[in-house]
């Protein structure tokens, strides 16, 4: 499945991440791009910023099994490169758990990136942490010598060209390195699927209007190259090998908290500013009805929200020739 608007840039163009008319990880890069109504396909991930802090944030959780599940498969190493790193949530998580390791975190959003050493300096990562602006893939041209881990968490599907960058990707690695891209896996879930009102399915329907989106986002970037999302086979391709795939739960079940809660508002006010014209007048009531602080059977009231997501990682490993 894709990034979708509810989701993130955490992990975003030249692109940045996320399969969103307006994402939900917490990465990105910005070409001045701004998401509107209808079937506009651009982003201005600079804008987005807030939500995508918060949305990596509140998956940090998933994010922290899936970083804990690389750091069995990599060991000790000495600079980890994120691909899109947007505001630098993953970044810095990267910096926390492997704490002997340099993190570069790469985007086209010079405002993201702001915002990314930051946190770092916040968090005390400061004098571990780079970053480095520019159109992707090509400034990783830029890097002073070659990743251990490169991560592109979210933001491949915003490059037009999927499988040069992988080939980009894979040349910056070191000798015995390990690239790991995290791309499909489930669309969220925040809300049973009868909801008491309206017809039942909701969510489903908005997966269609989003996976159409997302074609077209696709077919919009510059260089844009159809590819089958074989992502096995495109490392393959790469010249990686030993390839491995694990999906990444992300589970708070209801009553959600207030935290969950506002991101699920957000993100569902964002498919309802995307959607809102094509969706059938008895759906945008029902969206119209659940974003109402004021409506009982609202998201902000409701005992039965909740955030249910997976998310899956591909690794493989540049061979020691």
């Amino acid at each position: 499945m894709a990034h979708h608007p509810h989701e993130s840039h955490g992990d975003q163009p030249s692109p940045g991440p996320g399969r969103t008319p307006g994402p939900a990880d917490g990465h990105g890069q910005d070409h001045g791009h701004r998401h509107g109504h209808g079937h506009d396909t651009d982003i201005d991930w600079a804008e987005m910023a807030p939500h995508l802090e918060a949305q990596a944030e509140l998956f940090t959780p998933l994010y922290e099994r899936a970083l804990s599940w690389l750091g069995k498969e990599v060991t000790e190493p000495g600079l980890i490169v994120d691909v899109g790193s947007g505001p630098g949530v993953v970044a810095c998580l990267f910096a926390e758990i492997f704490s002997g390791a340099r993190v570069t975190a790469v985007d086209g959003s010079a405002p993201l990136l702001e915002r990314a050493r930051q946190r770092a300096d916040r968090l005390g990562h400061g004098d571990r942490f780079d970053t480095l602006a520019g159109e992707l893939p090509h400034v990783l041209a830029e890097l002073d010598y070659p990743a251990d881990l490169l991560w592109a968490g979210r933001s491949l599907h915003h490059l037009g060209d999927q499988r040069a960058a992988l080939a980009a990707f894979a040349e910056r690695l070191a000798p015995g390195g390990t690239l790991a891209i995290m791309e499909g896996g489930l669309p969220p879930r925040f809300l049973p699927r009868d909801l008491g009102f309206g017809r039942p399915g909701l969510e489903a329907r908005l997966d269609v209007l989003q996976e159409e989106w997302f074609a077209r986002m696709r077919a919009d970037l510059p260089g844009s190259v159809g590819e089958t999302e074989d992502w096995a086979g495109l490392l393959g391709a790469a010249g990686l090998r030993h390839v491995r795939t694990r999906s990444f739960l992300l589970d708070l079940p209801a009553p959600a908290s207030d935290r969950a809660r506002a991101y699920i508002a957000a993100s569902l006010s964002r498919l309802r500013d995307v959607f809102g014209d094509t969706l059938g007048d008895d759906d945008r009531a029902v969206l119209d009805r659940l974003l109402d602080p004021g409506d009982a059977a609202g998201v902000h009231r409701r005992a039965d929200v909740f955030v249910l997501a997976a998310h899956t990682v591909h690794t493989a490993v540049k061979p020691v020739r």
